[in-house]
């Protein structure tokens, strides 16, 4: 068993490095394809996105896309600002704890693909292929 007595909590740099390593796991051209999507990392969504997503609590949300999905994207858009997966660390680290038995990395890593799939305009079944969360 891991000794946590001088361990922090991981920071928002970890979350990335797990965030970057789940990218880095997706099938061969999808992974290249995903290389243009942001992902940031913070500690909560601002009152903004809270508001906008009609949330009661920034803890309700561990992650977002914030982009134009690719199967609505027109070669005719100019676009303003790279597509971003934002991920949320402090409601990220509340479902890990919640969860007891799931590695932080396979939660990290689910809530990435589940982002993508908001980028790519995936099916559920397209989604499964890729991550089978619930087995």
């Amino acid at each position: 068993m891991q000794d946590w007595t001088d361990s922090p909590a991981p920071s928002c740099e970890d979350i990335a490095q797990l965030a970057q390593a789940a990218r880095a796991a997706l099938p061969g051209p999808i992974a290249v394809a995903a290389e243009g999507v942001v992902i940031r990392v913070v500690d909560l969504a601002d009152d903004d996105t809270v508001r906008q997503l009609d949330l009661q609590s920034p803890f309700e949300l561990t992650g977002l896309y914030d982009g134009i999905p690719l199967t609505e994207k027109s070669v005719m858009d100019q676009p303003e600002r790279p597509d971003i997966i934002w991920l949320y660390r402090r409601p990220i680290l509340d479902e890990w704890a919640e969860r007891g038995a799931v590695p932080l990395g396979a939660l990290v890593a689910h809530i990435v693909v589940h982002e993508f799939a908001h980028h790519f305009g995936w099916s559920d079944s397209e989604i499964a292929r890729i991550d089978a969360w619930w087995e």
